[in-house]
């Protein structure tokens, strides 16, 4: 794995299309939290003392980023104005590896709480969604589709937010030749049924679904075949549900991540950590998953991976992504572990 990495042509990563101002609040107890909004409910005023912090945000700008910074070329296609456009080209400014294809308007804003769940972290998201609600084909330009054309992969994002998404995704697509197609969907709760439906447009063109687990349990749902609860019974459901949908699926879980194409299933467990923040550890785990997918890797050692990065960065409470380097690092030094142990590896 480590030499495929380090000597694949990976070629260029067009990502797209969402773009959002983040602002994360961590909630460290939340019947605390709870009690004190009650306490000002009636007359208002300040609760001090509640950390936050304010990222660029959006999963397409969370992949490109994370992409970047584990070396892969990438084009990011995105909206915004003017602050936001600003803000944008300061955070991409230190890599000569990403191109920004900005077009104007209304970029999104997440307001997002971060709370303990037992042994778990898990987030709660407040979407302002701009235009990227209304990003059709029609908003793609001359360099923007020259870009498309180029590309060895494209990654579309955010489906469930774009009530032109269907449309876009399957331009985009069409457009993009022999690039390999991944689609993250983003939550679909609210638009289960169309995506299905979506789904069924996209069979012939997709080469990755990328989900997580309540995303996973959503479409489930809509095939009628259950709900995920043990290791062994998701293998099963996941392999139907890939059939089902004629989609080869990625999934990410908490426990660890699946692979499937409805023939064959890999899996690889999670690197046990400490997680900091939880926000954007998907587009993080896309991110490698995709340069896995370039590097041609084994879909075992493309989990693998994809799960390192992930981990590094949820254990990171400035919300950086990994590098290359970092996340092969951390997958060398869990193999070491294993074998100190007398383990096989997972």
């Amino acid at each position: 794995m480590l030499k495929k990495l380090r000597t694949a042509d990976l070629g260029t990563v067009v990502v797209l299309n969402d773009f959002f101002l983040d602002r994360i609040i961590s909630i460290s107890d939340v019947g605390s939290f709870y009690s004190k909004i009650m306490e000002k409910i009636n007359f208002g005023g300040s609760i001090r003392n509640i950390s936050q912090r304010d990222l660029k945000g959006g999963n397409a700008t969370n992949v490109a980023f994370a992409l970047a910074r584990l070396g892969c070329s990438v084009s990011l296609i995105t909206i915004a104005d003017g602050p936001g456009s600003a803000i944008l080209k300061e955070a991409f400014s230190g890599f000569d590896n990403a191109t920004l294809y900005v077009i104007d308007g209304k970029p999104g804003r997440t307001t997002a709480l971060e709370f303990e769940n037992g042994n778990n972290m898990v987030n709660i998201m407040f979407s302002d969604l701009g235009d990227n609600e209304d990003f059709g084909p029609e908003k793609l330009g001359s360099k923007e589709r020259a870009a498309l054309k180029k590309a060895d992969a494209v990654v579309f994002t955010n489906w469930a937010s774009n009530l032109k998404g269907t449309e876009l995704a399957g331009f985009v697509f069409e457009n993009s030749g022999k690039a390999l197609h991944i689609l993250d969907p983003a939550d679909v709760q609210t638009r289960a049924k169309e995506f299905k439906e979506a789904l069924g447009n996209f069979g012939g063109t997709l080469d990755s679904l990328c989900i997580n687990e309540n995303e996973c349990n959503i479409l489930l749902s809509q095939y009628g075949l259950g709900r995920m609860s043990g290791t062994e019974e998701s293998r099963g459901l996941l392999m139907e549900l890939s059939r089902n949908s004629s989609v080869p699926i990625d999934l990410h879980t908490a426990a660890g991540s699946y692979w499937t194409d409805g023939r064959e299933l890999e899996f690889a467990r999670s690197f046990p950590v400490k997680p900091c923040l939880v926000t954007g550890a998907g587009d993080v785990w896309d991110a490698a998953n995709t340069m896995g997918y370039l590097a041609k890797l084994d879909p075992s050692e493309r989990l693998l991976f994809a799960n390192a990065a992930a981990s590094l960065y949820v254990a990171n409470p400035d919300g950086i992504p990994p590098t290359m380097e970092e996340s092969l690092a951390l997958v060398v030094q869990n193999e070491h572990r294993k074998k100190g142990n007398g383990r096989d590896r997972a």
